[in-house]
This record gives structure tokens, sequence and C-alpha cells, in this order.
């Protein structure tokens, strides 16, 4: 079946042309839609392209960033200013896909990928999108519970706040092959902290259901507490509550159920 490539110089015409045509796919990094092209993915008729600048563009000037959705993962790694997400992007495959996936693209990223989506997650980021509707900023979690039906929005720009310190937010992955294999499990974790207290606790986890979740159970658990052993076993007690995970060729949820509480431990004890 042939498949239609449309390039466009700025995101509204990208954006107008994806709304407009079911079997239409974005093209960014081509990490996604080319493998399902590979694939013989039928469902596909046009590929969209878009050279609009802003795309590609970083904001991380203020307390606030601002990443465009076709910013890749090894120009995340050379930004000094988004070191808190280094270890994040460097958990996502090899060179040759860090070079080419893009942010934008991690939001649809499948189980046992997404590891990114996980750190946004976990930072209460916002995602920019544009489609029939219109250009509106959509919470995070609100995005992925959606994700299926996004088929016709072109992501623009992910924000979010810059974690007050190094020690405020953590990240950890769980893969079988390092560092480029899938997630057994991903996990994130800010943890901002006023007066020796956590306010605000985020947990976001990865490959423990069928898109990426918050662990509220967890920072039930956390919250208004000082990260002191009883904090941390509390919390570890609570990670699987509400998680569906999956069997796959990387583990079974069986397997995902019991150590996740483990690696939940060793991240909020600062264990490497």
């Amino acid at each position: 079946m042939p498949v239609t490539v449309r390039t466009f110089a700025n995101s509204g015409e990208a954006a107008a042309a994806l709304s407009s045509d079911r079997g239409a796919r974005y093209l960014g990094g081509g990490t996604l839609v080319m493998r399902a092209l590979n694939e013989g993915d039928i469902s596909i008729s046009t590929v969209i392209r878009a050279s609009d600048p802003a795309l590609t563009r970083i904001d991380a000037t203020g307390s606030r960033i601002t990443i465009g959705a076709g910013v890749t993962f090894a120009r995340i790694l050379v930004e000094r200013d988004l070191g808190f997400l280094h270890a994040a992007a460097r958990s996502i495959g090899g060179p040759a896909v860090r070079n080419m996936g893009t942010v934008g693209g991690n939001l649809f990223a499948p189980n046992p990928y997404g590891d990114f989506t996980v750190a946004l997650l976990a930072l209460d980021a916002v995602v920019s999108v544009q489609g029939g509707l219109g250009s509106r900023e959509v919470p995070i979690e609100e995005f992925l519970q959606s994700r299926e039906r996004q088929v016709g929005t072109l992501v623009l720009a992910i924000s979010c706040q810059k974690p007050g310190s190094a020690e405020a937010f953590r990240y950890r992955k769980i893969a079988r092959i390092k560092p480029k294999g899938g997630s057994v499990i991903t996990l994130a974790a800010h943890l901002p902290m006023s007066s020796g207290r956590i306010v605000g606790a985020r947990i976001a986890l990865g490959s423990m259901a069928p898109t990426q979740i918050r662990a509220r159970a967890a920072e039930r658990a956390l919250e208004g507490r000082s990260l002191d052993a009883s904090t941390i076993g509390a919390a570890t007690a609570a990670a699987v509550e509400g998680a569906s995970p999956g069997d796959n060729a990387l583990a079974s949820a069986w397997y995902r159920r019991e150590i996740v509480g483990v690696h939940l431990r060793r991240l909020l004890s600062g264990q490497e």
C-alpha cells in the first residue's frame, strides 16, 4: 500500500492535516512510525512532517522549562540546564535511538518503552497540543489516560517545573539489557521539601500498568513527612497499590509486583 509523505513549514498546517486524515501519522524521529510501517501497518496512509523550528526549541532559562516535541534525547544530554533529565534521556535505547527519538514521540511509546515519559509524569508536566479543537494545554496524566484518542493531535511541546535541588528528583530504570533494553520497571520520584518535610510528593511508574501511572498510595505515605526509614518503608509497602502490570518477554506481572517496592526503597534511599 503506497504511503503519502507531506511536509509543512509550520506546526499549525501540520496539525490541520493530521486532524483531517484518519490515516495520517506524524513522523518525528521515526522510532515508532517507521517501525509500524516496516511491520506492515496498513492503517497508516499518510506521513506528516513539519520543519517548524519551534518544535525543536528548548527554553530552560527560568524556573519552568519548555521542551519542543521534536527535541531528541541526544539534545537533552548536551543541555546543562536539563541535567536533572539526563539519567532519563540516557536510559533511552543506544546512541542511534537517542539521536533520532524525540520527547514528543516518547509520550506515545507503549510498554516496555516510554521511560522518559515516566520522568515527565513525576514532574507534573503539561503537554501543549494542537488538533481539531485548536491549541490547548493538557496535564500529562490526563494526556496519557486518553493517549489512544490522541492520534489526530500534534504534540507541540512539554513543560514542567525544574526541581528545587538535585536531591528532589530521582530516576531509576530496571532493564535486563543495559542501557538500551526495554523496561522491566521504571521509577521516578519528585520530592519537594519544605522545612524538612515532603510537600507535593510525586511517584511515577512505567511498565506497571497499560500506560505510565502515578503511585498515589506511595505519594500519600510520603506527603507531609520527613524522608526517613519509617516513611520510606510506608511508601514501599504501598508502591504496588493501584498497579496492574502485564506479562511480557522481559518479566511477568508477578515479578514486577514483587520488585517494585524493592526498587522504590532504593530510589528513595539514594542507593545505586
